[in-house]
């Protein structure tokens, strides 16, 4: 462990209040939820001149896919109106410069494949804001709808898959319908990033610090690395997101929890003076993201992305929590998961609401994470801009309160004012 934390008492907790955390450059925020979806966004934020934004918005253009059953969302000069979710999908893409780094996932008969492995819906509520990030398991069994390919060939629907295959069988919009479909949510944006692409972006940040709580040894991605904070970047980068073995008790539930642990700190990397103040580092990873992801045609235009970034630009971070979506075991599979569909009820209504959440579940899944007390440094206090509260139109809709819903406590997660740490094991070697 570092020295600088230290375990919290372990057990279902609250929102935690450690003092309020320094509110957020509007883009960087952002970039923690979608992993660095808007860094193209950085170039204008961040004052580069103007011909570079224009040559790299032209850029992350080509290749932009188009959102099947997704209504569209009108651009405008301020901040987007309303609630709105955005999904990202990380995929395990063999490209040939990276493949050495998967092992046999790249060298059998599924090589030419594709598979959806990371999935995450970023929900951002209407006035007062507030910011949630879903995260799915890739062996999540459930129906996989009808899609339209880029060809525009048509894909039949199928009664129950792992959610991991959708983009094999349609490509990122299919994940996109797949999740609409289970969730009842519009989702108008989306971005793809593959693993090749983590290697490169965290290289072009400059590397993560992220905390072992315990020491990791997972011998399917070749982590061998005793406890404390370690900064990681290029394939260490890939490695620390792949492994599972090595974390927890080696199931893919407790792997999202350490996923999560390095989104949040990632967020602290690009909101830090040695990113925004910087400018050839800016360039560089808004050079970097628009060679690296694939945006969907509503979210390649920049204007959109200013609109998404001023929604969220004075949320607090006890406002910002992340996820798991709630599962149950697989009853026709030991290996696979399937919605707890009561839970998952709750959970929708909840963001519905649009009241605080109170995370009544463990900070992560299958002992994947622990809680660590923040330093002093992390907790200097600094009150964000305050949202005004909405009032009641007649005869619509009742304007949300502050009185908090707690959730099911099968739904496990964390809010950004917490800070995790890997719970590492040393048995990830069988």
């Amino acid at each position: 462990m570092s020295q600088t934390t230290k375990p919290a008492k372990r057990g279902r907790h609250t929102v935690a209040r450690h003092g309020e955390l320094k509110s957020p450059h509007p883009f960087a925020l952002l970039m923690r939820f979608v992993g660095i979806v808007v860094a193209v966004v950085l170039v204008s934020g961040a004052g580069v001149a103007a011909y570079a934004a224009i040559d790299l918005t032209q850029s992350f253009t080509n290749g932009a896919v188009a959102l099947e059953g997704q209504d569209a969302v009108p651009p405008d000069i301020g901040a987007i109106e309303g609630g709105v979710n955005l999904f990202l999908a990380g995929t395990d893409a063999c490209e040939p410069e990276y493949a050495g780094y998967f092992g046999d996932r790249c060298t059998g008969a599924d090589a030419s494949g594709e598979l959806n492995d990371v999935n995450m819906l970023v929900h951002i509520s209407d006035a007062p804001r507030r910011v949630t990030v879903i995260s799915f398991p890739r062996d999540l069994m459930l129906p996989i709808p009808s899609c339209t390919r880029e060809d525009g060939s048509e894909t039949s629907a199928m009664s129950k898959q792992p959610i991991n295959s959708a983009y094999t069988v349609g490509g990122l919009s299919c994940v996109v319908k797949t999740v609409s479909q289970l969730s009842g949510q519009n989702i108008p944006f989306a971005a793809k990033i593959t693993w090749g692409g983590v290697i490169e972006l965290t290289n072009a940040v400059g590397g993560v610090e992220v905390c072992l709580a315990s020491g990791i040894r997972d011998k399917y991605t070749g982590i061998d690395w005793p406890a404390g904070n370690r900064t990681i970047q290029g394939v260490e980068a890939l490695q620390f997101l792949r492994t599972r073995h090595g974390v927890g008790d080696g199931s893919d539930l407790g792997r999202i929890s350490n996923q999560q642990q390095y989104m949040s700190r990632l967020g602290r990397k690009l909101m830090s003076e040695d990113v925004l103040s910087n400018p050839a580092t800016l360039y560089k990873l808004a050079t970097t993201a628009v060679d690296n992801i694939t945006p969907s045609q509503s979210l390649a235009n920049p204007l959109t992305l200013v609109q998404i970034a001023l929604a969220v630009k004075n949320v607090p971070f006890d406002e910002i929590t992340f996820l798991q979506y709630p599962v149950v075991g697989d009853p026709s599979d030991p290996n696979k998961v399937v919605p707890d569909e009561a839970a998952a009820e709750a959970l929708w209504a909840a963001l519905a609401a649009n009241q605080p959440l109170v995370i009544t579940g463990e900070a992560g899944s299958n002992d994947g994470v622990v809680v660590v007390e923040p330093t002093p440094s992390a907790t200097t206090s600094a009150t964000p801009d305050a949202t005004p509260s909405a009032t009641p139109t007649p005869g619509g809709t009742p304007a949300p309160t502050d009185t908090a819903i707690e959730l099911p406590d099968s739904i496990n997660g964390s809010t950004l004012a917490q800070e995790t740490c890997s719970n590492g094991n040393l048995r990830g070697t069988g």
